[in-house]
């Protein structure tokens, strides 16, 4: 929290070479100076992180969960590096937080399928009351982060300590839904009513100052909708934005009214909905779909509004090292393009090299659909990574300081006494 002054002071040191020294493009082309008064967030393309928290499950709990989905399993066979490791060392300038209330405490704190497998104890942080962070409930529920204040704590702690990088982007799933997989007890969420909406702006606010965020108060400035603002005046330069991060809501209704419900346009609110074009609080728009929806992404992109699409889903692409997708992702001008392999080490045990990084290497690039002339590459975010990290067949590494679970024979009492039954797994989001 805070450190406005020490930052800006910074940024100012840090970022003012690049709009006094010329910087030629690859190819040559006219020097860029002060592309920082000129170049808005929005006219900028960076990778992000899908479920940026996620930790694959260990052996027994795959196997385990195996007996009842199938092949569905392949899906949540992928995992990520902690959040300041994806910023430092993987380009990564948008991550995903799956969300869950727990404003009593405890009520995640017995993962069923970790008591089933033998795991032990929990951590016991997930007894403390406050928003959790985690996919599903009960059944995939490792993470690298266990609660929303932590996550955003480690996300502040390298803002701060690297204030010139681009505006972060922390898209935010709120989930509340009860889970239908046999016949097990598992844990009811809490529902993401209006009062754990205004706990979930709270929880942000007791993390990041006013000024640490762009808010869609300071988008929408004197217009009269968010809309009307992001439309015709746009969204704030770099120079206004550097060393800040901006929340999006991956949900749609009725989370969304429930959100605005007292907030006409996003009053006073911390995130941005994702709205359709010609309502008022429409800014941001999730497109996950590239393929088939190019042309919408750029006219989008082109008038305007932030997207976010995704490049790969559900590890089918790795597993297969087809880029189509990520091709038409980033040939859409989506702001930001979310992927599960930031890295090529991460699709490698797959046996492909699928991976998902900006053309020509660079943390960002100009934006193919609306970027203005003066834009440059490289000089966007010069914050990278020290160097190519050892290739790792096994796939993402672990959160360092955590042992690696052991294999474990699952418990009597209760995983064999399970009966495997055929069901769709419908968490693989």
């Amino acid at each position: 929290m805070g450190h406005r002054i020490h930052r800006a002071l910074v940024c100012a040191l840090l970022v003012a070479p690049v709009s006094v020294a010329p910087l030629t493009p690859a190819g040559g082309g006219p020097v860029a100076e002060g592309i920082d008064d000129t170049v808005h967030l929005n006219q900028v393309q960076v990778v992000g992180s899908h479920n940026s928290y996620h930790v694959e499950a260990s052996p027994a709990e795959s196997d385990l969960r195996r007996q009842f989905i199938g092949d569905e399993e392949n899906a949540l066979q992928y995992g990520h590096a902690p959040l300041d490791q994806q910023f430092s060392e993987q380009k990564v300038r948008q991550i995903e937080l799956d969300v869950f209330n727990d404003s009593q405490g405890g009520r995640y704190a017995n993962p069923l399928i970790r008591t089933a497998t033998g795991g032990g104890p929990y951590d016991p942080t997930m007894n403390e009351p406050g928003i959790k962070v985690l996919h599903v409930q009960d059944v995939d529920y490792r993470t690298t982060c266990l609660s929303l204040v932590a996550c955003l704590d480690t996300v502040d702690a390298w803002s701060d300590a690297n204030p010139t990088h681009l505006p972060i982007a922390i898209l935010v799933e709120l989930k509340d839904s009860p889970l239908d997989l046999g016949d097990f007890d598992f844990v009811e969420p809490e529902p993401f009513d209006a009062a754990a909406l205004d706990g979930l702006d709270a929880e942000i606010r007791s993390v990041f100052d006013e000024d640490e965020m762009i808010t869609p108060d300071d988008v929408r400035g004197g217009a009269a909708t968010l809309e009307q603002a992001v439309l015709a005046a746009g969204w704030p330069t770099l120079a206004d934005s550097r060393g800040q991060v901006l929340f999006l809501m991956d949900n749609g209704e009725p989370y969304r009214s429930r959100y605005l419900s007292g907030h006409p346009s996003l009053e006073g609110r911390v995130a941005f909905t994702n709205a359709q074009p010609g309502q008022a609080d429409a800014a941001f728009v999730k497109v996950n779909e590239a393929i088939g929806n190019v042309e919408r992404i750029q006219g989008l992109v082109g008038d305007g509004y932030v997207v976010r699409t995704r490049s790969d889903s559900d590890t089918e692409q790795a597993r297969t090292g087809d880029t189509t997708t990520r091709d038409a992702a980033f040939a859409s001008g989506a702001q930001w393009v979310s992927t599960d392999y930031p890295v090529a080490s991460y699709a490698q045990r797959f046996g492909t090299d699928y991976v998902v990084e900006i053309p020509g290497g660079t943390v960002a690039r100009c934006n193919p659909v609306n970027a203005p002339p003066a834009c440059v590459d490289a000089a966007l975010d010069t914050i990278l990574p020290p160097g190519p990290p050892p290739p790792d067949p096994s796939g993402p590494p672990s959160p360092p300081g955590t042992k690696p679970t052991p294999p474990v024979e699952p418990s009597p009492s209760m995983a064999d006494a399970a009966v495997p039954v055929a069901a769709p797994a419908r968490f693989t989001g």
